[in-house]
């Protein structure tokens, strides 16, 4: 039996002020908890909606963003620049969380290319 299509790693909703972490990344060290908690806390405060942070079935890490369809605050171009602004200001931490799953989850072996 294989994994989901897409696992949920955090969430944070601006409409319920909720943060929420799957238990399932709670070996993760306190640190990066954290930083996951103030990244998507501050995003959804900066533009609303709800952000969720998930792997897809290759282990890649997507941003998903939803807001209520009346929802007048939400700025959905904001949303999409700070999503980019988080790609390229947390790119390790990132890429990290992507290695940790493939690793620990998928089982995938990593793979150790030397340049010349």
């Amino acid at each position: 039996m294989g994994q989901p299509e897409n696992v949920v790693l955090c969430g944070a909703s601006a409409y319920e002020r909720k943060y929420y972490l799957n238990e399932e990344f709670e070996a993760l060290p306190d640190s990066i908890k954290d930083e996951l908690k103030i990244m998507c806390v501050l995003f959804t405060e900066d533009v609303g909606g709800i952000l969720t942070l998930r792997f897809t079935e290759e282990g890649s890490l997507e941003f998903v963003v939803d807001a209520d369809e009346g929802d007048l605050l939400y700025d959905e171009i904001g949303s999409a620049l700070k999503i980019k602004d988080i790609r390229r200001t947390r790119q390790d931490l990132l890429e990290s969380l992507e290695l940790f799953y493939k690793v620990f989850f998928l089982g995938q072996g990593i793979d150790m290319e030397v340049e010349e």
